[in-house]
């Protein structure tokens, strides 16, 4: 038990290690992007600010890698210093060694998934707003609430809402819709509701219609006009749509299933939203996938020699792995691929190899 201590402190202070060197490298290069984004006319205050907002989805993005090089460094670190052979002549496998920073590799993955999840979508968000506040972008909002699904469209002197009971999978095909019409100042200048309404290039077809004119009429409902077909020009586009839900990282992990369900029931597939979800929960494996890869190649004397090549073997198997999974991850949000298939099966294919590597080289 004192030797699984000793050795899990050692991987927790090489993790620190890697991931002070990481966020001195990353936050000024961030800065530097952030710079190029907004110019040098907001200040430096609002670059900085901007760069801290997106630093934590750049750490949770880089996490699996932090973990290989803190076992690289662990286990390289008592290769030097001869531990490891003390360790294997009191009788210790190579398993029960790894065991240690496995666990806390699992540890720091569930804490990822319960503390830095819910951070990394409140700073994403705030983020995303600050950015379009300090860059002077168009705003579009889409949400979803228990009534429908709300759309915003126009320019600075008009704005219309939208808000529809029911669509298809990409927000193009809306039902039982009603379109509000607001000037500069706010005030509701019309009302359309429509059965059905269909995005095409540069504007809404709206099918059986009731138009309310709002503005100056003294009786709404006498002035009301039936129409069985009507185009309302538009601003938005069907990637415009999908974009405004934001990136399911924006979402915290324990919000992300009633939100999941608010898009199926509003129409939408939510393969991305569902298959980020998968993706999360099966993180903390992914990170003992790269202790155990790490440890695959490391967890031999110094004096053996290729100790580069080693190292740099584990590297590129465990970007390897990375890679994998994006590429599953790409197939479970285009529908080809359950996303629970696409998120657990990487994980445990990489675990099944490391721990087959592990074996046949130091236990073997």
């Amino acid at each position: 038990m004192i030797l699984h201590l000793y050795i899990a402190r050692r991987f927790l202070r090489a993790f620190g290690i890697v991931l002070a060197v990481f966020i001195a490298i990353l936050l000024p290069i961030d800065m530097a992007d952030q710079l190029r984004r907004i110019g040098s006319d907001q200040g430096f205050m609002a670059v900085l600010s901007l760069a801290l907002l997106n630093l934590p989805r750049g750490l949770n993005g880089l996490m699996p890698l932090f973990v290989m090089l803190a076992t690289l460094v662990l286990f390289l670190g008592l290769a030097r210093t001869s531990e490891l052979v003390v360790v294997r002549a009191a009788g210790r496998s190579a398993l029960r060694s790894a065991a240690s920073p496995v666990i806390v590799a699992l540890l720091i993955g569930v804490l990822s998934l319960l503390l830095l999840n819910p951070l990394v979508a409140a700073t994403a968000r705030q983020y995303d707003l600050t950015l379009a506040r300090l860059s002077g972008l168009e705003s579009r909002t889409v949400s979803l609430t228990g009534e429908g699904l709300w759309l915003r469209q126009g320019v600075a002197s008009e704005q219309t809402v939208i808000r529809a009971s029911g669509t298809n999978s990409d927000g193009t095909h809306l039902f039982d819709a009603s379109f509000f019409t607001f000037n500069v100042d706010g005030v509701l200048l019309e009302r359309m509701d429509a059965r059905e309404a269909v995005l095409e290039l540069g504007a809404w077809t709206l099918t059986g219609v009731k138009r309310w004119p709002l503005a100056g009429s003294a009786n709404a409902e006498a002035d009301a006009e039936l129409y069985d077909t009507l185009t309302l020009p538009s601003t938005l586009t069907a990637e415009q749509i999908r974009d405004s839900f934001g990136k399911p990282e924006t979402v915290p992990i324990f919000e992300l299933p009633g939100f999941i369900r608010q898009l199926n029931d509003a129409g939408f597939a939510a393969l991305q939203h569902r298959t980020w979800f998968q993706m999360q929960l099966s993180s903390p494996l992914l990170l003992a996938a790269m202790v155990l890869i790490g440890a695959g190649f490391t967890m031999r004397h110094t004096r053996f020699g290729k100790t580069g090549i080693m190292v740099m073997s584990a590297i590129l198997l465990g970007f390897g792995v990375v890679f994998l999974r994006r590429f599953a991850e790409v197939l479970g949000e285009t529908g080809q691929v359950s996303a629970t298939l696409v998120a657990w099966t990487p994980p445990i294919a990489a675990i099944l190899l490391a721990l087959g590597l592990l074996l046949h080289t130091e236990d073997g």
